[in-house]
């Protein structure tokens, strides 16, 4: 509609806004809620950091026990070989001082005898000559055809010049039929050539035995093997094992090529298991140690730690829960009933400014609103706009068809005039008796005008009797004003009388009609 805007909303007056009571617990509700949140995080985060330092301590302990026991046994294998190493040492230079054809046979088997008996971990000592017959040994029993020609150590010494003591893997003994590590060396006659072989025979029990003193889980292991990677002793000692590589695990070839001793984590290639090794290559010997804690073992008493802090933590976070739940309770519950007070409040306070025969605000409504938009003009720079509005001849109406016509008259007039009034800023009231206000922001004379003139067309259109009216319907009369609050002095009490001045105008200038300063009255 010309010459008019759309308002801004009225100024909030006090007695809408929220009481400070009703933000301090609005505040404290916010207040509870981030304090339980924050009491929760703070459990959270200290828990999470408590079981990650323990996850890790425990692994951490894991890696200091593998290490000690990779030492221990690296330490126990060194010895053990070097025992037999200087005992076939000894008896090498003897017998080849002695030459193989000179030997007392009888002395040297009662010496191998003894020395046997002073080393637990030997099987036997045995001296073969160059066919690989068995010249003497511990044994009282020598095997008839015995022979052991075949051998791997034996035809090693026979084609290899080399004078150092060798380890072989595993193989069962022709005497006793147990499983023994050989530990051999090549005996030369004076011109350097091939003599034979002096051999001591370490029991694969001897280790398997050691091994069990150890107190690891169930799944860990403990492994001796040579430098190629083939498995000496296991711990848990399976027979079937011994003799398999280990030279495509992870240690051999990750680790091992570059660190001889170390703590590695790798899957078992034996048996599937996922253990903590600590693993280290003797010095002194072509051999490799390894132990192996599992991470399950590792895991456990954290898991199960982890399990009753977590029973604890979600038994103190349901306590917190619920009192925090039963404090928000009560605190909507204030909330409930401070909303419900407020709510009274603003009922009354509509009732208080609400007519109660037309339902339209009332006086005290228009006071308060042209108040206030007076000076959300004057800040804007706007115009606003009153139009008074008396219905003709209402003295008359009520003569004739008495009071109770009458309110039902006036109600249909503030319907009328209501539903002309589009928007939201606008506002229509019952000033009193017959007689009507509608407080129009942000619209200037010419749009006033046109809003009067559909009021009075409005009412016309009710086409109520009116015997007494010279047209024989009910109208109404407007008077109009217009100001700029911004560029003159205006207050309340001024456009009420501008525009009440206007409406005597019209009425005096035959009714049914407005009037209005610089327009043509209608």
């Amino acid at each position: 509609m010309l010459g008019r805007k759309r308002p801004e909303p009225m100024l909030q007056s006090s007695d809408e806004a929220f009481s400070p009571q009703a933000v301090r617990t609005g505040a404290a509700l916010r207040l509870t809620v981030s304090f339980m949140l924050v009491v929760v995080i703070a459990f959270l985060a200290v828990e999470g950091w408590r079981t990650w330092r323990d996850y890790r301590a425990a692994f951490a302990s894991a890696r200091d026990s593998v290490t000690n026991l990779a030492r221990a046994t690296a330490q126990h294998a060194e010895d053990t070989i070097r025992q037999v190493d200087v005992v076939t040492a000894a008896l090498s230079e003897r017998v080849e001082g002695d030459g193989l054809r000179n030997m007392d046979i009888p002395r040297i088997h009662k010496l191998l005898v003894q020395q046997s008996a002073i080393m637990p971990q030997l099987h036997g000592l045995f001296i073969y000559g160059p066919d690989g017959e068995w010249v003497v040994t511990d044994k009282e029993v020598t095997p008839e055809m015995a022979n052991n020609a075949d051998r791997d150590y034996f035809q090693y010494h026979r084609t290899h010049e080399d004078r150092n003591v060798r380890i072989g893997e595993v193989i069962r003994s022709r005497s006793t039929n147990d499983l023994i590590i050989p530990i051999s060396r090549r005996l030369n006659n004076p011109d350097g050539s091939f003599a034979g072989v002096m051999l001591g025979t370490v029991k694969v029990s001897y280790f398997v035995d050691y091994y069990g003193d150890f107190k690891i889980d169930d799944k860990g292991a403990l492994v001796l093997a040579t430098r190629s990677g083939t498995i000496l002793v296991r711990r848990p000692f399976v027979a079937s094992v011994v003799g398999k590589s280990l030279l495509n695990s992870v240690i051999f070839k990750n680790f091992l090529p570059t660190s001889n001793q170390g703590v590695a984590e790798a899957r078992a290639v034996i048996d599937d298991t996922e253990r903590l090794y600590g693993y280290r290559a003797l010095t002194t010997y072509p051999l490799v140690v390894e132990a192996g804690l599992s991470r399950e073992s590792i895991i456990a008493p954290w898991r199960r730690d982890l399990l009753k802090t977590g029973i604890v933590l979600v038994f103190l976070i349901t306590i917190l829960v619920g009192f925090g739940l039963i404090v928000l309770s009560q605190l909507r519950y204030r909330m409930t009933m401070e909303k419900q007070i407020r709510s009274a409040h603003e009922t009354m306070r509509d009732m208080a400014l609400t007519d109660s025969l037309t339902g339209l605000g009332n006086r005290r409504r228009l006071d308060i609103a042209l108040a206030d938009q007076i000076r959300l003009a004057r800040r804007q720079g706007s115009s606003l706009a009153l139009i008074m509005l008396d219905v003709d001849y209402f003295k008359r109406y009520n003569d004739r068809y008495g009071h109770a016509a009458g309110d039902e008259c006036l109600r249909a007039i503030a319907g009328a005039i209501q539903q002309t009034i589009k928007r939201p800023g606008d506002l229509a009231v019952r000033y009193g008796g017959e007689e009507f206000t509608v407080l129009l922001p942000n619209t200037d004379n010419s749009g006033a005008a046109q809003v009067a003139q559909q009021i009075l067309e409005s009412v016309r259109a009710l086409n109520i009797e009116h015997a007494d009216h010279p047209l024989g319907m009910v109208t109404a009369s407007a008077g109009i004003t217009t100001s700029q609050p911004a560029a003159e002095e205006v207050t309340p009490a001024m456009l009420i009388k501008a525009a009440d001045a206007f409406l005597y105008l019209a009425k005096n200038t035959g009714r049914n009609r407005w009037c209005s300063a610089g327009l043509t009255p209608q």
